[in-house]
């Protein structure tokens, strides 16, 4: 979402991902949970701003994401059980780092061996970042 709404470092790690540089992986869960967090009030300038459309914004995210299908987790791994969906696509994809801005599940550090990392971090770990 703050790539698409703030640019910056989030917008490096979208560019990163246009160059093949790293993969980005959602779930149809987290599609909805960005569609329903930009179709929020208090972000709508922000939206407007961009020059797109709330659904503009997650079709376009849509784009540069392979979707798959993930498993809920069996237990519950994060104190706020909404981000176990991240987690969920983390596992079911393999992936090899989450990247977010999120407190709480930047405080796990990481989750089934996978790091957990903030954008700046995520991009010291590219080369030219």
């Amino acid at each position: 979402m703050s790539a698409f709404l703030w640019g910056r470092n989030p917008a490096r790690i979208i560019e990163a991902v246009a160059e093949g540089e790293v993969q980005l992986f959602t779930s149809k869960a987290l599609l909805d949970e960005l569609a329903a967090t930009l179709a929020k009030k208090k972000l709508a300038k922000a939206v407007s701003a961009t020059g797109f459309s709330s659904e503009e914004l997650v079709a376009r995210y849509r784009q540069f994401s392979t979707l798959i299908t993930a498993r809920r987790l069996a237990f519950t791994a994060c104190r706020d059980v909404d981000d176990d969906k991240v987690l969920a696509c983390a596992i079911t994809a393999r992936a090899v780092l989450i990247v977010s801005g999120d407190d709480d599940l930047l405080s796990m550090k990481d989750f089934d061996d996978i790091p957990i990392m903030t954008v700046a971090q995520a991009l010291k770990t590219l080369p030219d970042r």
